[in-house]
């Protein structure tokens, strides 16, 4: 393994675990990703490298992978409750209530949003990022915005109906 390329995806790993696990919502799709998308850097790399953005190219890839994960769906046996407890939420809940409600979405939403509002990337970078046209991108957008509004007013309602009784 190139030395230049080990240096690097080490010091970048929890960056695009981070970035990852936005983009599934799931900590261990997210490792299976970043995973696949460092096997895929490391064998381009030279060319990568002589590009000088390994970064960009990694998170590219990242959300490509996330998008079209959906193909591997039919492999895996989804269940209607997890197998175990989810974690101890440390964060505050408004914070959790996002975070499910950004899970919620389309994985190509979920992705216009994470990479406009986590990473602060332009309609034409995301453009570029996932490989379509600027229209799609602004479309995308609007969808997600009104469903994640819906999501939150709704869970505002039913916890206004808890506090309430």
């Amino acid at each position: 393994m190139d030395a230049d390329f080990r240096d690097w995806a080490a010091a970048r790993v929890p960056a695009l675990l981070r970035y990852a696990h936005l983009l599934t919502g799931d900590a261990h799709r997210a490792e299976d990703i970043v995973q696949t998308a460092l096997t895929r850097t490391l064998l381009a790399w030279p060319r990568v490298q002589r590009k000088d953005d390994p970064e960009g190219y990694v998170r590219r890839t990242i959300a490509r992978l996330v998008i079209n994960d959906r193909r591997r769906a039919w492999r895996e046996l989804l269940t209607a409750a997890p197998p175990e407890p989810p974690p101890h939420r440390a964060e505050p809940e408004e914070g959790w209530a996002m975070r499910d409600a950004l899970a919620a979405l389309p994985p190509r939403q979920r992705a216009v949003m994470v990479l406009r509002y986590y990473e602060d990337m332009t309609e034409a970078q995301i453009a570029d990022t996932l490989g379509c046209s600027q229209g799609t991108v602004k479309s995308q957008a609007s969808k997600a915005l009104a469903k994640l509004r819906a999501r939150l007013a709704a869970a505002e309602a039913a916890e206004a109906a808890e506090v309430t009784q």
